[in-house]
This record gives structure tokens, sequence and C-alpha cells, in this order.
């Protein structure tokens, strides 16, 4: 029997299945639903959009879109050892001061922006910053940019014509302003998801079983305790037993989803479908943020860009040194601004490509381009996950219920604006073959609404849908035990109370790190 079971070898479930096992007195088993990291493609960064819709990726999809025509929007999730961490684009940011403060203001105590920077630190082996704010002594490579095109250097050049600061740390002591993206990429160029900077250098440990092509089904409960998780391997339906606890870190996706096939939730809608309701649990599913991003598009004139980069020459110098165009996360640079006075951090974030980042790299376009994204990052649009049936193997009811608030589309009409006049600048002239999204010049607010919603996408942040708290609405408490049960945790980017203004990668890793401790306080 083992002390822990934690559902899910992703981002958060990686963190804690080495953290937990540093004790040798301590068994773990970490189930995960899909294989192994080995596939060549998923340590070179610059193809991680070539690992969507594989065998890698959930391969999820909205419910259609009310406020985007009916549309239903694309939804990568990892599916392999990592999770999301061996699929992404490996920016490394940790968002806003501000972000943590506010969770630590709605009383969940220990979560302020201090108390959270030793836990960023702790992970963080960072080769570039010495400071108070950074850690070198972690298992996360952080590095600059190994191999930057120049176009994101002139990215940068241009947000400063426009009086906008340049920025050489979003995670120092101020994010606001233009740079470029630190990445979690380690010194032979190769994406360190957290399957390998956490994962493997704990595979050897006795104390630690991993089991990969394990679809967790249910929590199994005695009364209103958790005792251990049903799974289903090889066709075959296991159980295994826990004598401590049982942790999702599923994501903000599938830990309600499995939650509520196993009776916690909003006990109406378990009801409908038949689910023995073990603990009504009205905030399961419910409060979804996510980032969104439109496109901004210009076609080259030179082949400089990251679309024609895909040559021998360039892969046997990735092979040999890792400093390659193929070392490239892609989103190399970007930015954060305040579109209105009287802001107290961002509330856009600027995504710079070098080269056609189009419908999440699926079109296949011709010859050069690059790129400029205008990201929501605090959206007032709410939305849920829901069962679709009991049946585990369905896939959830996403429903983000993306620019249902009014507010938010008008924060990316002027993220738009600011983000076209960075693109078209005089110092990006010389490189402009034409326009590629939109083609013309938007004249009215109209078209640049019918723009941003004809091209919108996920920037992959999906959040909060078991979120940390102690009102009515709440999941987890600010231990990420969950209201109402023993011995249950979810530890995972779902318990955020709120959406960080960044790519959440790397405080999932931080939430991991903090409640390994926490779990370690009590055993």
């Amino acid at each position: 029997m083992f002390d822990y079971i934690i559902v899910g070898a992703g981002s958060a479930g990686c963190v804690l299945a080495n953290r937990l096992t540093e004790n040798p007195q301590t068994r773990v088993l970490l189930l995960e639903a899909g294989k192994k990291d080995t596939n060549f493609l998923i340590s070179v960064p610059a193809a991680f959009y070539k690992l969507f819709r594989t065998k890698f990726d959930w391969n999820f999809y909205t419910e259609p879109q009310q406020h985007l025509g009916q549309k239903k929007l694309y939804q990568p999730r990892g599916k392999v050892l990592g999770g999301s961490s061996s699929i992404n684009a490996m920016i490394y940011i940790r968002g806003h001061r501000q972000d943590y403060d506010t969770w630590a203001q709605l009383g969940n105590e220990g979560w302020s922006y201090e108390d959270v920077l030793p836990y960023f630190k702790k992970s963080e082996n960072q080769q570039v910053f010495k400071d108070k704010y950074h850690g070198q002594d972690g298992q996360l490579y952080v590095r600059d940019q190994a191999f930057p095109n120049p176009l994101t250097a002139l990215m940068m050049e241009s947000a400063k014509g426009l009086g906008y600061p340049i920025n050489n740390d979003f995670n120092g002591s101020e994010q606001e302003g233009f740079g470029m993206y630190q990445t979690t990429i380690d010194a032979k160029g190769q994406r360190h998801s957290t399957a390998r900077a956490f994962l493997k250098p704990a595979l050897n440990r006795p104390n630690l079983q991993v089991m990969t092509q394990c679809l967790a089904t249910k929590i199994i409960f005695e009364g209103k305790k958790a005792i251990g998780v049903e799974f289903e391997q090889g066709g075959q339906t296991k159980i295994e037993k826990v004598n401590r606890e049982v942790i999702l870190s599923a994501g903000a996706f599938q830990s309600p989803q499995l939650l509520m096939l196993s009776g916690v939730g909003r006990g109406q809608d378990l009801q409908a479908l038949d689910i023995p309701v073990v603990h009504d649990l009205q905030g399961v599913g419910q409060n979804l943020k996510d980032h969104v991003i439109t496109s901004i598009v210009m076609s080259c004139n030179q082949n400089i860009t990251l679309d024609t980069q895909a040559t021998l020459w360039n892969f046997l110098k990735y092979i040999f040194t890792g400093k390659s165009p193929l070392a490239s996360n892609i989103a190399e640079g970007g930015g954060f601004i305040k579109t209105q006075e009287g802001l107290t951090a961002s509330d856009i974030q600027f995504h710079f490509g070098p080269g056609y980042f189009v419908n999440h790299g699926f079109d296949n376009i011709k010859g050069n381009g690059f790129s400029l994204g205008p990201t929501l990052l605090q959206p007032e649009s709410t939305g849920e996950v829901r069962l679709a049936s009991p049946n585990p193997k369905d896939a959830p009811r996403i429903d983000p219920r993306y620019f249902s608030k009014e507010q938010d589309i008008r924060t990316m009409v002027e993220g738009f604006k600011i983000g076209y006049k960075i693109l078209t600048s005089k110092i990006f002239q010389p490189y402009i073959k034409n326009n590629y999204l939109p083609q013309n010049e938007l004249k009215t607010e109209q078209q640049i609404i019918d723009h941003i919603k004809s091209y919108l996408q996920t920037l992959y942040h999906p959040t909060s849908t078991c979120r940390m708290g102690n009102d009515g609405l709440a999941v987890v408490n600010s231990k990420l035990q969950v209201h109402g049960i023993e011995r249950l945790r979810v530890v995972d980017a779902s318990i955020m109370p709120t959406i960080v203004r960044g790519n959440t990668n790397a405080p999932t890793i931080m939430i991991a790190e903090k409640a390994a401790e926490l779990i370690k306080a009590i055993t």
C-alpha cells in the first residue's frame, strides 16, 4: 500500500513525486494516463506545436462559444509524462506580485507574494540572474534565449520607440515593459519539462512507482474519506489503496472531472447523471479562467524567420551545439502593458514570434512571417467544466464563455491597437512584404472586434476550477485540502483563486513546491 497516490504526472505531479519521495520511508504511486516522454520532438523547443493533436495531447475542444459565432475552440493539454510542460512553449513567467497578494487578501493565508517567492526560488536553476528574486540551486533550468532571432530584438526596439520601457527580467522587481522571455530549456538546448527536471532524477528511488497509460476513473471513498484510486490499465480496472492521501494533479479540466466522476461536486448535476453524491460541493468545475490571444501577422521579405529554418545544417547545429533556430521556443519575446490609466498592474501581455503562428501552427503557410499576439491577462469572463457523461473516457464539457463580459473585448481592442503599431513601425518596414493578418489596416473599432474574434485562440492557461478559498464556491482550503473530504487534496493550476498575470507553468510548479511542504508538515 502506498502513502500517497498522485493522479497526473504533469507540471505539478512530477514536482510532488520528487519532493515527497525525498523521504525514503514515504511510498508514492504516480499515475499518468499518457505515455513516457521519449519522443524526440518533445525535446526540441521549436517543435512544440507539432505535438498538438497527437497521442501526446488530450485534444480537447470547448463547447460552442456564444460570443464567437458558436465556434468550438481547440484546447491542447499534455497527455504524457510532464503533462503540458512537455508540449508548451517553455516560457518562464511567474506573474505579478499583486496576483499573489490578492490570493492572500481573499483569505488564503500563506499565499502572498512574499510567502510564495521562496518556492519559486526553490525550484529555479537560474542561469543569468543572481539576486534576491532568483534561485540557482533548483532542479529547473531557467535561461535566456539560446539563439534568438534578430526580429525579436527589433520588436523590443519598436516598443521602446513607442515609449515602452525595456525589461530584462519580468520575474524581478517589475513586470511591466518589453523584453526577451526566459525559458525552461537546458544547457543542451532541450526542453526542460518537469518530467526531465523533477521526475527523472527520482525514478531510481525504490519508494516511487510510476505507472503510465493508466486512466484514473474514480476516487474510492469510505464515507467522506479518500482511501484509494480506481484506474484502467490495458483494458483492466484496478484499484490501489492509500495510507495517507490521494492528490489530484490532473489539471484545470481533469481534476474537477475526476472529482465529479467520484461524486464530489454540484449535487444537482451529479444526480442528473445518476452519479451517487459523496459530497455536494458547488464550486467544483466552476470559476474557469483562461488567457486568450489573437493574431497580428506580417509576411516577411527575407528568409530569416523560423518558417524556413528547418534545414539539415540547422538540425546538425542543434544536435551538436544546442545553438540553432531549433532551440527557439518560437514565442521568444514580448511585454506587459497597462491599456488604461489607474491600473496597478498590466492587463495585456504580448507574445512575439519570428514566424507565422496562426491557428496554433496548424496552417501550412508558405514563406516567412512574424507575429505579435495581444493576450488578455485578467479576463472578467468566467466559465465552467462539467461532465458530459458518467463515462471517464468522455471528454469533459469545457465552456470558458470567452467574451461573455464586455470589458474583455474592450481591453483586447486596446491591446490590438498597440500591437499593430509595434509590428508596423518604421523599424519593421524594411522587413515587411505585406500585411498577412489583418490584410489591411482596420479603420473602425468594429473591424478590430471582428478580427479579434475571428482569430481568437486560447493561450493554453486554464485555471481556477477547484478554487482555493473559504466561501461557498471554494473547493480547497489554503492547505489545498478538499472542503468536506478527508485525505484528499488538489495540487495544480485549478486551485488558483484568480488567474495570474502571465504564463502559468512556473506558478503551477510553485504551487506543487509549496504543497509538498504542507504535506510533509503533517506526516
